[in-house]
């Protein structure tokens, strides 16, 4: 299981949540987060309750403040440990529509561009094979970021995207 610190104020500084489990609603535990020690495990951060909102993908580090984990504010209200990502065989495959239409493509590694190794600038619906990975809403591993761990993804909203555009991807892998 994994370990997270949450800090109010930069620099760990200021009233602290210590967090083990996944949590659903931290709102009664800090008001603003805006530093974070990552002591195990990796994480998604969210920026509203029940797993919604922006989502940040932390692994273990020190983070003195909510930019350095690219973080647009400095509100974090859910979060949860990422489990079960151990094996040797990641693979996502993607498709050009909807419900797994058009044009599809398979990949096995890191991603930082799309548009590069596929010609592809968004993607509406993909399958993960194996493993666990990040999208990155633009390329080099920028934008805003979703976590996806293996099952189907008919519709880009169903990994909490509020368009198609897929810039970059990478895999999550042992920590």
């Amino acid at each position: 299981m994994g370990k997270i610190v949450f800090f109010e104020d930069k620099s760990f500084q200021g009233r602290c949540y210590e967090c083990s489990t996944d949590s659903p609603d931290l709102r009664s535990y800090f008001n603003r987060c805006s530093s974070i020690k990552v002591e195990s495990g990796c994480w998604v951060l969210y920026e509203l309750p029940n797993y919604t909102g922006y989502q940040y993908i932390l692994s273990p580090g020190e983070y003195p403040d909510h930019q350095q984990w690219m973080g647009l504010t400095d509100s974090i209200k859910s979060c949860r440990c990422i489990k079960n990502v151990y094996g040797k065989n990641w693979k996502i495959r993607f498709y050009t529509k909807q419900g797994f239409g058009g044009q599809a493509a398979e990949c096995v590694e890191d991603c930082p561009s799309i548009y590069d190794a596929f010609k592809f600038r968004e993607f509406h619906s993909c399958v993960v094979m194996d493993g666990a990975w990040v999208l990155y809403e633009q390329p080099s591993y920028n934008g805003h970021q979703y976590f996806l761990e293996r099952g189907e993804y008919p519709n880009y909203t169903d990994w909490g995207a509020n368009s198609p555009a897929v810039g970059s991807f990478r895999m999550i892998k042992e920590f």
